[in-house]
């Protein structure tokens, strides 16, 4: 009998993952740690007896401590991670409890990674950084590495996705927050960093076709933890990622807001009140954001998420793409299902290692696919309907020709 705790259980990507487990047998106890118990409670009555719920304090060491006793998982979806990860898996690994999150910060990334002897001492497995992208991005590119390359040249990562059900104000944050930070690129074999408004982040801004989602959709450089990371495990000149959020006129909104400094967390006083610009700036960005998903007629959730690798095999120039897009799907599954197929492998002793691990140091790729499928619905081609998950894989030759190619 395997207990977890899912730390953040009530948001966006938590509540995937609570359902997702909740429908398998691998764990026979589901715990929702979070403080929203009217949400919380709903939860416990739609998905059945074995899911449970405790209040916790995410930034509280000792309640987390609390929470999480006796429980053979941790699952942290606690954002924004640049401000709970470090306490959260501090007193996780203090209790001795293998642990799993969804971390897409790379500032803390760094801080995580230097608990790895903490972590090899208390005897733990601790997977950081398990979702869509940051997660399955690392796990095709090792698989493209490791099986289809000779030579890889270069890793570029690129994601899209929008239409979400509800944005907080945690999102929010997280996005100003990424374009405010130094994003780190992994350029000419070494790791590099750019700015989002200076000129060499804007240098890399371009557009790209996600098969079914959109063509020449704008996308900006992004601050994940794959290019840390990946160049680790992955022998490259290149690694990159850039992404978006759809709208596209919703980003932008976004994007506009903070170049121009309304994310400032000092007060002003407008007509003898004290107003806190980046206060107004959330509020007022997910006003419009219901506007703009209106008046450009956005219509169901939707996301891609792509990995091109480029390289050599038998001395050959070769590209691979190899797209995951789904409609009626978005941020909270494109998260949520790779979060959970990492805690039924790890459950299932199908995670290598200790210490504090990034995926593509850990899991096999094609254990994870295989599980992957299944549980997110995905099909194995493009199916060209609402409603539908698909990988689609495509090969560049020599000469420029693309074809389809089945890597599964």
């Amino acid at each position: 009998m395997a207990k977890t705790v899912v730390l953040g259980g009530c948001g966006a990507v938590g509540s995937v993952v609570v359902q997702t487990l909740a429908k398998r047998d691998t764990f026979s106890e589901i715990v929702i740690g979070d403080m929203n118990a009217a949400k919380a409670e709903q939860m416990v009555a739609d998905c059945g007896p074995k899911v449970s719920f405790v209040p916790v304090d995410a930034t509280d060491a000792k309640k987390i401590k609390e929470a999480v006793a006796g429980s053979d998982l941790v699952i942290n979806c606690v954002g924004p991670f640049y401000s709970t990860v470090n306490t959260i898996l501090g007193a996780v690994i203090e209790a001795g409890i293998d642990y799993l999150d969804i971390c897409d910060d790379p500032d803390v990334t760094f801080d995580i990674l230097e608990m790895d002897e903490k972590a090899k001492k208390a005897n733990i497995t601790a997977v950081i950084g398990m979702g869509g992208s940051p997660g399955f991005t690392n796990l095709l590119a090792k698989l493209v590495s490791d099986e289809l390359l000779d030579e890889t040249e270069a890793i570029d990562i690129f994601h899209t996705h929008g239409g979400e059900v509800i944005e907080g104000p945690g999102v929010i944050g997280h996005r100003f927050h990424a374009m405010s930070i130094d994003i780190p690129m992994y350029l000419d074999g070494e790791l590099k960093y750019v700015k989002y408004f200076e000129e060499d982040g804007m240098a890399l801004r371009q557009t790209f076709d996600f098969p079914t989602i959109g063509k020449d959709i704008p996308v900006f450089p992004y601050p994940h933890p794959e290019q840390l990371t990946l160049p680790k495990y992955v022998k490259t000149q290149r690694v990159t990622n850039l992404g978006s959020v759809l709208p596209i006129e919703y980003y932008r909104l976004t994007s506009e807001l903070c170049r121009i400094g309304l994310t400032s967390k000092e007060p002003i006083e407008v007509k003898g009140q004290q107003v806190v610009p980046y206060d107004f700036a959330v509020a007022y960005i997910i006003r419009e954001r219901e506007r703009i998903l209106k008046e450009t007629n956005f219509g169901h959730r939707k996301g891609g998420m792509s990995v091109v690798a480029r390289g050599k095999k038998d001395n050959k120039f070769r590209e691979y793409r190899l797209h995951g897009v789904s409609r009626k799907q978005g941020l909270g599954e494109g998260t949520g299902f790779p979060c959970s197929v990492a805690a039924i492998l790890m459950q299932e002793g199908k995670v290598a290692g200790k210490g504090v691990l990034p995926p593509e140091g850990c899991i096999n790729p094609r254990e994870f696919l295989d599980l992957y499928k299944p549980i997110s619905g995905i099909k194995e081609k493009d199916a060209g309907e609402e409603g539908e998950a698909s990988f689609i894989f495509e090969v560049v030759d020599e000469n420029g020709n693309v074809k389809p190619f089945d890597v599964l």
